[in-house]
């Protein structure tokens, strides 16, 4: 019988992809509450999870879940300001140099968003993204498919690591 790790030990192995996807979804500002509204549901709903379950997935599940919590409460609350920055800084942003290409991610539709994100940020298969989605596999794999033609259309220099068939 497959014993439960700690749960120090789930944050630290799975908590940067759980960031990265809430970084694809929400863009950078809106991540870390989203992060971490993620693992405070997963702490309290961890020692209810089986044995057996796949962890990551089940994170990325919650991670989607906070994010569009996330999304819709920014929806509901815009926040006015009197000036523009002049310009945005990457002051404390990891990975910075690929800013741009996640701006044009998160213009892709929600389905294409989601897809690329779990694939080739959390690594998912496209059964694992279809179960998570709704729908087939099929149609996983051609939203993945889409949003990275899409990438590829708008913004040139979009390489994703990992991307391929």
């Amino acid at each position: 019988m497959k014993m439960k790790q700690p749960f120090e030990t789930v944050v630290a192995r799975h908590g940067a992809t759980v960031l990265r996807v809430c970084r694809a979804v929400l863009g950078v500002h809106d991540a870390d509450d989203a992060w971490s509204e993620t693992f405070l549901a997963a702490l309290r709903a961890y020692p209810d999870l089986p044995d057996t379950a796949n962890v990551e997935a089940w994170l990325v599940t919650i991670a989607r879940r906070k994010a569009i919590d996330v999304h819709r409460a920014t929806r509901r609350n815009p926040l006015p300001v009197d000036e523009l920055p002049d310009a945005p800084t990457a002051l404390g942003i990891p990975d910075t140099d690929e800013a741009d290409v996640w701006g044009f991610v998160g213009q892709l539709p929600d389905k294409q968003r989601h897809a690329i994100t779990f694939r080739y940020l959390a690594g998912m298969s496209y059964a694992e993204i279809a179960a998570i989605l709704g729908g087939t596999v099929d149609a996983a794999r051609r939203a993945a498919a889409d949003g990275l033609k899409k990438l590829k259309t708008n913004y040139p220099g979009a390489i994703m690591k990992g991307a391929g068939p």
